[in-house]
Order: structure tokens, then C-alpha cells, then sequence
């Protein structure tokens, strides 16, 4: 059994170190250092909203690997030592067979799709790294949700960033051809009616 523990965080951390963590699931390993996730109930509520739309898409014609919070990703040509944890991700089946699917440890492989949900702890510096660093590695489709404000904001491989409001439409355009959801059922609560947080203030 590994003696490394949380404390590590204020020294480096190798990946093989990073999987011997008994808590390694509330951490991401970034340039070396390991970063606490941040959480909260609201955007853990809507991940699964975000998920739950895509599963229910997928269920009946699966194309690929749809995955919730916590899958460990170290495909960071950037930064070999890197490990990120997107709150949803989606290879398709064409990258992934069922052989290398079943593997233990890190996905080594690019996903086409990456959900980040913001949570109130998170850094405008935190944030834009994480997401510069999917899309240095290639991710075609990135979808930014910030429960607070009813917005989901898509990057693309082209470079190209789209906002939508609640009365958009999100679509997985080619990376899932067909997928289509309101943006405002991302953010409808148990009750049926749309949920109403106070604003986000997002930390420098």
C-alpha cells in the first residue's frame, strides 16, 4: 500500500503516484501539482442533467463511450504528466473498441466531447486552463455550463466559441449527429421548473 497521502499536494506528484491516492478521485493532476476539484451539489445536479440528455439520446443507436464524472484522462501531448477529469465525456466507438475500454488507469485517447459544469469555487484562470488544455489536445467539441446563468458556452476545433441562452438549442453537431436539447433543460430542477441560483461571482 501507498504512504503517499493528500499532504502531497505541495510537493510534485507522478501519475503512477496520482493512482495510488486513496482519494484521487477529488483531485485532477496539473503541471505536476495535484488540484482539488471543485464541488458543489448545483453543478453536480446539472452534470447529470447533461449526461442524462445524451444517454437518453445514445440509448436506443449507441455510437460511442459516453462517460459521467471522474473518468481520468491523461492525453495531454502538452504535458505527458497531465491528468484531467471532465464532468462528462464521449469517444466514439470507432477510437475506442471494447478491448482497450475495459483497461485499467488512465484514458490515454482524446475524447470528441468534454462538459465542464462551473462551480462556484472555480478560478477564471482554473477554468480557461482547463479548457485550453482539451483543446490543445485536440477535443473537437467542448461544452462550458454555468448553472448560475443559464448559459452554455461551445468551443470548437476551429477556435470558434458560441454562447447560448436558455431559449437556444444545443446540438452535438458532427461529433454526435442528431443530438439536440433546449439549453433550458439543463437547468430544470426535480419540480419541473427552471432553477433559480443567485449569480455566479467567479474567483480571479
Amino acid at each position: 500500500m501507498s504512504t503517499l497521502t493528500t499532504p502531497a499536494k505541495t510537493r510534485r506528484v507522478t501519475p503512477e503516484e496520482f493512482l495510488t491516492l486513496p482519494d484521487n478521485d477529488r483531485y485532477e493532476l496539473v503541471r505536476g501539482k495535484l488540484v482539488e476539484l471543485p464541488m458543489s451539489f448545483l453543478s453536480s445536479y446539472v452534470a447529470g442533467r447533461v449526461f442524462g440528455q445524451l444517454d437518453r439520446f445514445l440509448q436506443p443507436k449507441p455510437t460511442g463511450w459516453l462517460v459521467p464524472e471522474g473518468t481520468a484522462f491523461r492525453c495531454f501531448p502538452q504535458d505527458r504528466n497531465m491528468v484531467r477529469k471532465p464532468d462528462t465525456s464521449y469517444i466514439r466507438f470507432d477510437r475506442l473498441s471494447p478491448q482497450l475500454a475495459v483497461q485499467e488507469g488512465f484514458v490515454t485517447l482524446v475524447p470528441d466531447l468534454v462538459v465542464e459544469v462551473v462551480s462556484p469555487s472555480d478560478t477564471v484562470q482554473g477554468l480557461e486552463e482547463k479548457i485550453d488544455d482539451f483543446k490543445t489536445a485536440g477535443v473537437k467539441l467542448i461544452w462550458v455550463v454555468h448553472p448560475q446563468h443559464h448559459i452554455v458556452r461551445v468551443h470548437r476545433a476551429d477556435g470558434t466559441i458560441q454562447q447560448l441562452g436558455e431559449n437556444d438549442e444545443l446540438t452535438g453537431e458532427d461529433v454526435i449527429p442528431g443530438f439536440h436539447c433546449p439549453v433550458r433543460e439543463l437547468f430544470v430542477g426535480p419540480n419541473g421548473e427552471l432553477l433559480q441560483p443567485p449569480p455566479l461571482v467567479v474567483q480571479d
